[in-house]
């Protein structure tokens, strides 16, 4: 499994018109084959800071994504908007439930 953690950094008075270009390539990703996960946040409007965090089945699946009509779309409407980005990709071994419930009580 491949996880992507981005932050960006837009002027926070972009934030509106980038808004529905994160809402398209959000709910377009959800689609993709290969996609397990993949979450937007905007963290601290006041700042514009936006949060992605991906999970995808493998390096090919996030390959394709990156090749995608709507992530191509996606780069040209925050084209000049984005101020920094930082993204990392790691890649897991393996992954476990961080708390199961049990009988009504949590355990670690």
């Amino acid at each position: 499994m491949i996880i992507v953690i981005a932050r960006l950094e837009v002027e926070p008075a972009a934030l509106p018109q980038i808004r529905p270009a994160l809402d398209r390539m959000m709910r377009a990703t959800w689609e993709e084959s290969g996609c397990l996960s993949y979450s937007i946040a905007i963290e601290d409007a006041a700042a514009g800071v936006v949060t992605i965090v991906e999970r995808w089945r493998d390096d090919r699946a996030l390959a394709e994504h990156f090749g995608s009509a709507h992530m191509t779309m996606f780069n040209a409407a925050t084209a000049g908007l984005v101020r920094a980005l930082d993204a990392r990709v790691y890649d897991v071994s393996g992954e476990r439930p961080l708390m199961a419930v049990a009988n009504g009580s949590t355990a670690a």
